[in-house]
């Protein structure tokens, strides 16, 4: 019987892992085997397996060198076959036209901070989406469970990206951003000066998410003022209860519900409170865009808060917020709550050519 491709088949268990939300660890170690062996010639790798010597390169463990010996002998690695199918369920007509019109991702992180793969790993990955950008907003300084970027580490991003760029298919560019930390005054997690260097800039609470309404309202105002943010991301915060196999257009929360007791509205973590009119007629009067956060886990914002923000008459960005390739995908998530809504599509800034994107966002300064 002929052989698989064993690089390939390490990278499709990569893939479906993180399509289905798995622990970054084991996407990780699929993926960092994959890159072991993907340079080494083939017929090498052959006889090592042979030779039950996979273990000893680098890279491979026991789980990734059994999937390489049965894709060697012809079979379909037991762990492919054990992980669930991808969705079987197809977006309705109307949530497939805005995916349609989407032409990148402006939230996404790689194993710069807390992702999973390389940078050129997401961005070939949005390439075989169909992308025409992709926009990497790691993570800022202050989030250090999540190996925020510090200034200088930053601008070595920035020169990384730049490389890549260079050798990306034509047609297709990574976009520079950052999703920064609103700190407790409102301001920004990152050097005001190189947040002007960047093509986009989120937004995001992740702290204090237990603060008063008012509180949290001043944060939000402060920095949806600031010339130097353009999206505000994942507004308030909510973790979805069995979010990584969530439905994409369920709504915890309910059309008309609270939201502020977790365990009462199918939430893992409350959405916090804020003057959510206020802000949103911020975001409007200040050419802002509201984030349609696409994780299952997040689903962010409730539908309640989502058709406010359409009648504030606020933009929009369909944002996946991945943190490995096959998130990605997600982008139908946001796709289908948008249609839920009404957001109007002219409305998404993603929808929007790269230069279109970049002279928006420019515009903010």
């Amino acid at each position: 019987m002929a052989g698989r491709d064993p690089v390939a088949d390490l990278r499709r268990i990569a893939y479906r892992l993180e399509s289905a939300g798995g622990a970054t660890y084991r996407v990780r170690a699929f993926r960092g085997a994959a890159a072991a062996l993907a340079d080494r010639d083939p017929a090498v790798v052959a006889q090592l397996a042979a030779d039950g010597q996979l273990r000893t390169i680098a890279g491979v463990g026991d789980a990734t060198a059994r999937c390489v010996e049965e894709s060697l002998r012809g079979e379909e690695p037991a762990y492919l076959r054990s992980l669930p199918p991808p969705p079987q369920s197809e977006p309705g007509s109307a949530a497939t036209a805005v995916r349609t019109a989407l032409l990148g991702d402006c939230h996404s992180h790689s194993d710069w901070s807390d992702g999973g793969s390389p940078i050129v790993e997401m961005a070939l990955a949005a390439v075989g989406l169909g992308h025409e950008y992709l926009v990497l907003t790691d993570h800022s300084p202050r989030l250090r469970v999540a190996r925020g970027l510090s200034a200088d580490r930053l601008r070595q991003q920035l020169e990384h990206i730049a490389g890549i760029n260079a050798a990306l298919p034509p047609g297709f560019r990574i976009l520079t951003g950052i999703e920064v930390d609103i700190l407790a005054d409102g301001s920004l997690d990152q050097d005001p000066a190189l947040l002007t260097e960047l093509d986009v800039v989120v937004g995001s609470l992740h702290s204090g998410l237990k603060d008063p309404a008012d509180t949290m309202t001043h944060r939000m105002l402060t920095a949806i003022a600031n010339p130097h943010l353009d999206i505000l991301g994942h507004c308030t915060g909510r973790k979805v209860k069995g979010g990584r196999g969530a439905v994409a257009g369920a709504d915890p929360a309910g059309a008309g519900g609270g939201g502020d007791r977790a365990h009462r509205s199918g939430l893992s973590r409350a959405e916090s409170t804020f003057d959510a009119p206020a802000v949103f007629a911020a975001c409007a009067e200040h050419d802002k865009a509201v984030e349609i956060n696409c994780r299952p886990d997040r689903l962010d914002p409730p539908l309640r808060l989502l058709s406010l923000a359409v009648d504030s008459g606020c933009r929009f960005a369909i944002d996946t917020d991945a943190h490995a390739p096959g998130q990605l995908e997600w982008l139908v998530n946001g796709c289908e709550r948008a249609v839920r809504s009404d957001v109007p599509t002219d409305r998404v800034v993603n929808t929007w050519s790269a230069d279109a994107l970049v002279a928006w966002t420019a515009s903010h300064a």
